[in-house]
């Protein structure tokens, strides 16, 4: 079991990939997938609550509580005072849950259908809460007696531990379930200390709401691996960036050469929109660039910019050479010189009112397209947030945010 870091790239998964691939472990693991599930997360409850006399479970109606169930058989096997709450207003959950409350039932595991109040009263930080009330395929608003055991789980005193997902998270978006159109009206959802995935992380819970919702993310594959499987991930969760040591023997010109195009409006005395600009070339200092050269679309120079950063007029610049940075803050000048820096730049990065430009020209869409076809390609990176992402692609930001990976590929597809 892995606790999700910055120290390593991590795979994404949704939920048909997941399902896909369940049949697949099943068939490699010498025990039903589900008691290794629930090995797993009572593992993990030990590690983060290691003085919890009591531990209650709020079970859902499908293979989430399932989980918990087989979770909980482990504790109190191994000396805790579980109790159960299933908490499902819905028939009989599938074929391992039922098989998992079985086993529960017969190890004497203490379970009803409500809440516990009186006991959930008693607990305290050092007891443990499970949220196994929904897993990566809930969608659909809670119902009444779902909303019932999240209310008490937030309420109660002690750490929330939640499996797969914190039960009232979209597992896609991170949005909240059975949200507003805007996304923005926050309904019940627990907000978990700490969350188990398995197999794979889900993305909500790396967006939105879901970094908020979720805690410190733990990882327990149960034997997936990419390359093991032919399920590829949907998205790797980025290594953070680590910088090469330098030589002493290095310079300036051995670290590469930063352009930051950008900055419109009257910029003598910091007015306008030069702040944009000047931060991302400062920033391109820190992370390591050997010269860094600022082309300010106001055409004046500003006395704002750092010593260590050279200002440069467009003409000046050998944009071919250069990684260059194009947009931040700048305003409807930049749709002057975007033509010309979509044809020659080697390396890009198209930010802010780069991205507004682009959408609204068809002419530049073509342009930038046409970079990554010419015999010896030329690397961009584009960098919207959700309302650049939508102009882009003539959505609208809920649209975006509904399914954020959806859009990165649709971005990556449309503009290569």
């Amino acid at each position: 079991m892995h606790a999700l870091s910055r120290s390593h790239a991590w795979p994404i998964l949704g939920p048909a990939q997941v399902r896909q691939l369940e049949p697949a472990l099943q068939a490699l693991s010498a025990k039903p997938l589900m008691q290794s599930a629930g090995l797993a997360c009572a593992r993990l409850a030990l590690a983060v609550a290691p003085h919890a006399q009591r531990v209650w479970v709020a079970a859902g109606p499908g293979n989430n509580g399932g989980d918990g169930l087989e979770t909980a058989l482990l504790l109190q096997q191994w000396g805790k005072e579980v109790r159960v709450s299933l908490l499902s207003s819905g028939g009989p959950g599938p074929h391992d849950a039922q098989a998992a409350l079985q086993r529960a039932q017969q190890a004497g595991v203490h379970i009803q259908s409500g809440v516990p109040t009186e006991w959930l009263a008693q607990m305290d930080a050092q007891d443990l809460c499970i949220d196994a009330l929904l897993g990566i395929g809930a969608s659909r608003p809670l119902s009444a007696d779902l909303q019932a055991g999240v209310q008490a789980i937030q309420q109660c005193a002690a750490t929330v531990l939640a499996i797969d997902v914190p039960t009232g998270l979209n597992p896609q978006s991170g949005q909240w379930l059975g949200a507003d159109s805007a996304g923005s009206r926050k309904l019940v959802a627990v907000h978990a200390d700490h969350t188990l995935s398995l197999i794979a992380v889900q993305a909500g819970l790396l967006m939105g709401h879901g970094r908020d919702a979720s805690g410190q993310i733990w990882l327990e594959d149960l034997g997936y691996g990419p390359s093991r499987h032919t399920v590829s991930p949907l998205a790797w969760l980025n290594a953070p960036y680590t910088s090469a040591p330098k030589p002493h023997a290095s310079h300036k010109g051995s670290h590469g050469d930063v352009a930051v195009i950008g900055g419109e409006g009257m910029a003598t005395h910091g007015t306008g929109m030069s702040g944009a600009a000047i931060l991302a070339a400062t920033a391109a200092l820190y992370a390591g660039a050997g010269r860094v050269m600022l082309s300010l679309l106001s055409s004046q120079a500003n006395d704002c910019v750092p010593p260590d950063v050279m200002q440069r007029e467009l003409k000046q610049l050998d944009l071919e050479q250069l990684h260059v940075v194009c947009g931040c803050g700048g305003g409807t000048s930049v749709h002057a010189v975007l033509p010309e820096v979509l044809h020659r730049s080697g390396c890009l990065v198209l930010d802010a009112d780069g991205l507004n430009a682009v959408a609204q020209g068809s002419a530049l869409q073509k342009a930038l397209r046409l970079r990554a076809g010419h015999s010896a390609p030329q690397a961009t990176v584009i960098t919207p947030h959700p309302l650049e992402a939508a102009r882009l692609l003539g959505w609208n930001t809920q649209q975006v945010q509904k399914d954020r990976l959806k859009a990165a590929q649709a971005l990556a597809e449309r503009f290569q």
